[in-house]
């Protein structure tokens, strides 16, 4: 099969690359650009371990075909963090909250919420609950990862308010 050239934004970072038109997103990021942060956790969409941000919305990464975002920005676990390496408040929130036990789902749960707290600043409980749920821990309860998400967006707020 014959490669397709594919340039898009990748955590901040031009990339152009070559594959096959049937390679799913989650594997050019994985195997290709070498950004194991996104799991593949179920092959079936209903985890989210593979959660990336692509042009503004959480997407699964095993859903969408590398050639489909051909020009698009995406963000990934991996460019959440500060370029000098500091935390985010949600990953620095997951750490202090004990959001996270095993980890896997993690990368996604946190992009997830990224997202939700752009387009949510200060949500509810009811309301993380409702935006994560597409996003499965298989460990946790969800009540740490609630409560990591509350203590984030109290943090961005007071960071904005100072700003």
């Amino acid at each position: 099969m014959s490669k397709i050239d594919v340039k898009m934004t990748v955590n901040g970072k031009a990339v152009e690359t070559k594959t096959e038109p049937r390679t799913l997103l989650i594997h050019l990021l994985r195997e290709d650009l070498n950004l194991t942060g996104p799991h593949i956790g179920c092959d079936t969409s209903h985890c989210g371990a593979c959660t990336v941000d692509l042009n503004g919305k959480s997407v699964k990464s095993c859903t969408v075909f590398a050639a489909q975002a051909e020009g698009a920005e995406i963000t990934t676990i991996e460019g959440i963090a500060k370029p000098d390496g500091t935390l985010h408040a949600l990953q620095e929130a997951f750490r202090q909250h004990h959001g996270l036990q095993c980890g896997f789902c993690t990368p996604g749960m946190i992009t997830r919420a990224y997202r939700l707290l752009q387009e949510n600043p200060n949500p509810t409980e009811e309301e993380i609950r409702y935006g994560i749920s597409g996003n499965l821990c298989r460990c946790t309860g969800y009540q740490n990862i609630v409560k990591s998400i509350q203590a984030a967006a109290e943090e961005l707020s007071v960071k904005e308010a100072a700003e």
